[in-house]
């Protein structure tokens, strides 16, 4: 066989692993993506720890339909953040704030499917926001 035949050969394998692969759920998968655990009471419970400029873990996989309750534990002692995730065509509509070495609980039920973005938006004068800094999350509906 041709070495030109070989590398056709070889690419037509390649492209074809790759298409069967990329339609694979198991591969599609987030490998950072925490799935929230549902407590006997039927809430879905996570920590989520707000740090300088980050949240973790920063990708929540939640059901719709089910009652979630996120506690964010500050691992900052002199920075305040939030937590907002405003998504009019979800009704998620969140804003609480987090005080420094301070924690914050809350709690909704989310109805519509879909990936919505966690972030804090405090902001110094002069200085990028919180959110600007990569201090965001998502949070997925299933």
């Amino acid at each position: 066989m041709s070495s030109v035949r070989k590398s056709c050969l070889t690419v037509s394998v390649c492209v074809c692993l790759a298409i069967a692969m990329a339609g694979s759920p198991f591969l599609a998968e987030n490998p950072f993506a925490v799935d929230v655990p549902t407590a006997p009471d039927g809430v879905q419970r996570a920590v989520v720890e707000a740090d300088s400029y980050d949240f973790s873990p920063h990708h929540l996989v939640v059901l719709a339909g089910r009652p979630v309750e996120l506690t964010f534990k500050s691992r900052t002692w002199l920075v305040p953040h939030n937590v907002i995730i405003d998504d009019p065509r979800s009704g998620l509509a969140i804003r609480e704030a987090i005080p420094a070495g301070g924690s914050a609980t809350v709690r909704f039920t989310p109805m519509v499917s879909g990936t919505f973005v966690i972030y804090c938006d405090k902001k110094l004068p002069f200085f990028k926001s919180h959110r600007e800094k990569g201090m965001e999350g998502v949070l997925e509906v299933r």
